[in-house]
């Protein structure tokens, strides 16, 4: 299925990047931590750290941003966002927050969501959005239940075919692996919260990352 004048699952032949989208509401707080943190993995697996984070340049053909749906423009992330990706070594610099828009639904070949709330707002927004958008926890737990031996080798076949394979197969899955909970799919927002908060947030964030991104490139963490 084919976004109009974008990708979406199944066009990816027609491009050597795969663009993952991480949405929440104010994208000063859940989706830019999830958005570095995903950078920071990524450079340590695929051996490519880059000099900064300016024009989203991509990582083995993956591409990471974020936005959201009540986006604060141009704004900066929040300081106890900055503290927590210190914490994990990644680079809270250069960041400015975004309005989520078309173009970036479009664009997107993953989306992963702090909520459910936010995934129905994306898929909202059309663009045959609906097989490529899940909330983070939900795409990990979908994610664990995917045989890695089923995926393209990253090897023989390149991380941006394997994590078009993933995101096909975690589609798949969907409605058969429901979660166990109202509640377990949620990322909640620390937005004004004491930095202990912050802190847990970022340990959700990373522990549901670290299968996503194990996943989508073949390689463990290092």
């Amino acid at each position: 299925m084919i976004a109009p004048g974008g990708r979406g699952i199944g066009a990816g032949a027609t491009s050597d990047t795969f663009r993952i989208l991480h949405v929440s509401t104010g994208n000063v707080c859940r989706s830019p931590i999830t958005e570095r943190l995903t950078r920071h993995a990524l450079s340590g697996r695929l051996g490519n750290p880059l000099p900064g984070y300016a024009g989203g340049a991509p990582i083995g053909g993956l591409i990471v941003e974020s936005a959201g749906t009540w986006g604060h423009e141009g704004a900066p992330m929040e300081a106890n966002a900055e503290v927590v990706l210190a914490d994990f070594g990644a680079d809270p610099s250069g960041f400015t927050g975004r309005e989520l828009l078309d173009e970036h639904v479009i664009r997107a070949d993953l989306v992963l969501t702090a909520t459910r709330d936010h995934r129905a707002q994306v898929i909202s927004m059309g663009h045959s959005a609906g097989l490529r958008t899940f909330t983070l926890k939900e795409f990990t737990r979908l994610v664990r239940a995917i045989d890695p031996a089923t995926l393209p080798d990253a090897k023989d076949e390149g991380v941006v075919e394997r994590a078009r394979a993933l995101v096909r197969a975690a589609a798949a899955l969907r409605g058969w692996l429901l979660a166990p909970s109202p509640d377990a799919d949620e990322v909640y927002d620390p937005y004004g919260a004491p930095i202990t908060f912050f802190r847990s947030i970022g340990d959700e964030i990373n522990q549901a990352l670290d299968p996503v991104l194990t996943a989508l490139t073949g390689i463990p963490p290092r």
